[in-house]
């Protein structure tokens, strides 16, 4: 039985309830809870961004770069991130028994995306269903999905978004459309595609900007039947009742990333499935810290703290003497000439008499204080880069032409790939970021996690479609 209303759609030529896992990436949305997903009749999704690869013995191969240049470290990289989401892909193949559907999820700015992507599908061919992609503008999203004749599924946060990629690309390959995922950049977890024209702190009610994509799609001339997948923020399918079945949308399905982290498959180490259930409205934050430079959310544990901290000990300067900027700072910068006001002088005595005896510039003529072990950290998370991304705030890298992004790399920011792989790998929860949805403040709410109750993903799609 399903909650009224909700009824199967066709997807890759089969029916599956319209669900589907969203995918996270870094080891955590792996072959078993993707798989799991999958068999229960959802679409599974497997990410594709450093996934784990296993050795003879089935343990899990740590992702060690031992090359000298960054370049090398990137290709190596590469081999990693295709040989890991190949396995986990061919794995959830297998859970899935031939029920539901097995996406792949990529970010469109993670560093070598496009060889990634083709590197996965060459292998993996007539096991995965579609690929979701977001993080970016995936233009060739469409060309790739084309070539292995899979659906693909963009991820955009704004009719606007989808329309520009429609005008470009998507038009000439209209037939592999899958869905068009929904993420609401204020309530989704991980990067949230907020725009300059949008208010972090004003978040707006999704229904009228679903509405804006549908009626954009339709005068575009794509059929109701493509779904629009709602991601971010959705617990209870009773909540969004006025969604389903409604003609102003069209078809609906609806997308899981954070209920799926507290199961049974879960690949994430059990301190972090506690401290899920501890959280309060409110944990969650919408931050900027990110060497992507999107928005991101994370709860807000002492690892992110110490970031928001760090940003606050700052203050901006001149090379020479000008307008406010009369005086020289004498602290943090070994006799280099760096012009401020007088009151942050005095701010910047304080924090090194605090022990924040470091100032380190930043790209945007400003200098950040940090204590000696925290900038020792900075330097050699800076130095042992991989290029993880396309363009990275924090080390300078870029994927391409000439490797660098011409910017200082910004100290405010931290090594994603470092800390991400820690926390999925056991690292400490509070020391590392820690990516969640909004809505995950309702685990300790939600009666069905009541006496440390952990679900199968089996269980948890079976509650999620009685409504609840």
């Amino acid at each position: 039985m399903s909650f009224k209303g909700l009824k199967p759609i066709i997807y890759g030529g089969r029916e599956v309830w319209p669900l589907v896992e969203g995918g996270k990436g870094v080891a955590v949305s792996n072959h078993a809870s993707s798989g799991a997903w999958a068999a229960a009749g959802g679409i599974g999704t497997v990410s594709a961004v450093n996934a784990d690869s296993y050795d003879a013995e089935g343990k899990i191969v740590p992702q060690i770069y031992e090359q000298l240049t960054r370049k090398e470290r990137h290709e190596q990289l590469i081999r990693y991130a295709i040989d890991g989401a190949v396995e986990q892909v061919r794995r959830a193949y297998e859970i899935s028994g031939g029920k539901g559907a097995i996406n792949i999820n990529v970010l469109w700015e993670m560093g070598g995306a496009q060889q990634v992507l083709e590197g996965v599908l060459e292998r993996t061919r007539g096991m995965v269903t579609g690929v979701t992609c977001g993080a970016g503008m995936p233009y060739k999203l469409s060309e790739i999905a084309q070539r292995f004749n899979v659906n693909y599924l963009p991820i955009i946060s704004s009719a606007r978004a989808f329309r520009a990629l429609w005008k470009r690309a998507y038009h000439k390959v209209s037939d592999l459309m899958g869905a068009v995922v929904y993420e609401d950049p204020w309530l989704a977890g991980g990067h949230n595609g907020l725009s300059n024209a949008e208010d972090p702190l004003k978040p707006e009610d999704p229904y009228p900007r679903v509405k804006a994509l549908r009626e954009t799609m339709r005068a575009e001339g794509i059929a109701d039947s493509v779904p629009i997948v709602m991601a971010g923020g959705v617990w209870f399918l009773r909540e969004w009742e006025n969604w389903i079945d409604n003609p102003e949308l069209g078809t609906i399905a609806f997308q899981y990333g954070t209920r799926p982290l507290l199961t049974q498959e879960s690949p994430i180490p059990q301190a972090w499935k506690d401290r899920l259930r501890d959280l309060e409205p409110g944990d969650v934050l919408l931050h900027r810290f990110s060497p992507t430079g999107f928005y991101s959310s994370a709860v807000r544990n002492p690892f992110l703290r110490s970031l928001e901290a760090r940003s606050e000990r700052q203050i901006p300067y001149s090379r020479v003497q000008a307008g406010e900027h009369t005086v020289q700072l004498d602290v943090g910068v070994k006799g280099k000439n760096f012009w401020v006001t007088t009151a942050d002088r005095d701010r910047a005595r304080a924090w090194f008499g605090a022990g924040f005896t470091s100032a380190i510039r930043t790209p945007d003529d400003t200098l950040v204080f940090v204590g000696d072990a925290e900038r020792e950290v900075i330097r050699k998370d800076q130095a042992d880069c991989m290029g993880c991304l396309s363009h990275c705030g924090f080390s300078s890298w870029k994927d391409h032409d000439d490797y660098s992004t011409g910017r200082l790399a910004d100290p405010r920011s931290f090594c994603i790939q470092k800390t991400l792989q820690d926390i999925a790998h056991g690292g400490e929860i509070d020391d590392n970021l820690m990516f969640a949805g909004h809505a995950a403040y309702r685990f300790k709410q939600d009666p069905f996690y009541s006496n440390n109750f952990t679900p199968t993903v089996k269980q948890l799609v079976d509650r999620i479609l009685t409504g609840d």
